[in-house]
């Protein structure tokens, strides 16, 4: 998939790309990629977060420290306040697209 068919990248953090696919007044739907290495912070936030993977594999980690481990055809719901971040230890780029109520604009993690 052509990134520039989705929308304009913004890179999060190193190595961290998203795009917003599609926004409206109550869910916004954004496609992300994560680059071999790339960690997202540990972060939360009020929206509730549900997400789908297609492509390669990456692990999710939670505030009380246990770890989950999601690849192609996996899905996930985060509730608003809940803690998470990935870190993707494989040797491709991790993708997927994630649904986001009440809409979410780009994230702050840089400035964390």
């Amino acid at each position: 998939m052509d990134i520039d068919a989705i929308g304009t990248e913004t890179e999060a953090v190193e190595d961290v790309f998203l795009a917003q696919m599609a926004s409206g007044e109550e869910m916004s739907v954004q496609h992300f990629r994560i680059e071999p290495g790339a960690t997202v912070p540990k972060h939360d936030h009020h929206h509730e977060q549900a997400g789908f993977i297609y492509d390669g594999e990456a692990t999710f980690r939670f505030a009380d420290g246990s770890e989950e481990t999601l690849g192609p055809g996996d899905s996930y719901v985060f509730e608003g306040g809940e803690v998470h971040g990935v870190e993707n230890r494989g040797d491709e780029p991790f993708c997927g697209v994630d649904i986001f109520a009440p809409p979410r604009t780009d994230p702050d993690w840089g400035e964390e």
